[in-house]
C-alpha cells in the first residue's frame, strides 16, 4: 500500500485536504489589505460601472448603460473611430458625520467607461437619452458597414 509520504506528498494527517487552501487565501486577503489599504480598494473587490449592453441592427449600434441616480448634465459622451466613451460622475449626499455604515455599497465620484463598437460608425449620427436611470445611445453604422443586400440575376 502507498502512503503520501511515499510518494513525496506531505501527509495531511486529519486535517481537511482544503485548509491549506484556506489559509493562504487568508493569507492573501492580508497581503492585499497591507498593499491597497481599504477593503473596497482591492482589485478582486473593484466594480464595473456602468453595467452596459451592446446591442445592432441593420443600421445601428445600441449601448445601454445603468447610471440610477445620475442627472443627464453629469454624463460625458464621445464617439471617437470605434470607440465610445462614457464618462462622468456620481454625487451621493452625505449621511452626515454621526453616520455609521452597516454596509456600503454606493460609491460615489468619478467613472469612466471606454466601449469598443464592432464596427465603423458615423459619428455625426449619435443620438442620446436618459430615462429612470437607463441610459440609451444609438449610433449609426458607418455606410460601409452596413449590409447590403445583392440582387442575384
Amino acid at each position: 500500500m502507498f502512503t503520501s509520504r511515499m510518494i513525496g506528498f506531505p501527509s495531511m494527517g486529519r486535517r481537511s485536504p482544503f485548509a491549506e487552501m484556506e489559509r493562504m487565501a487568508k493569507q492573501m486577503d492580508l497581503l492585499s489589505r497591507a498593499i491597497f489599504g481599504r477593503p473596497e480598494m482591492r482589485p478582486f473587490a473593484a466594480k464595473v460601472f456602468p453595467a452596459i449592453n451592446l446591442t445592432e441592427d441593420n443600421e445601428k449600434y445600441y449601448v445601454r448603460a445603468e447610471l440610477p441616480g445620475i442627472s443627464a448634465d453629469a454624463i460625458n459622451l464621445e464617439v471617437t473611430g470605434r470607440n465610445l466613451a462614457i464618462s462622468g460622475e456620481r454625487v451621493i449626499p452625505s449621511e452626515g458625520e454621526n453616520a455609521r455604515y452597516h454596509r456600503r455599497e454606493r460609491e460615489a465620484g468619478r467613472f469612466s467607461r471606454m466601449i469598443g463598437l464592432p464596427g465603423d460608425v458615423d459619428a455625426e449620427s449619435v443620438a442620446a437619452k436618459l430615462v429612470d436611470g437607463l441610459l440609451t445611445i444609438s449610433i449609426a453604422k458607418a455606410a460601409s458597414a452596413r449590409p447590403r443586400q445583392i440582387a442575384v440575376n
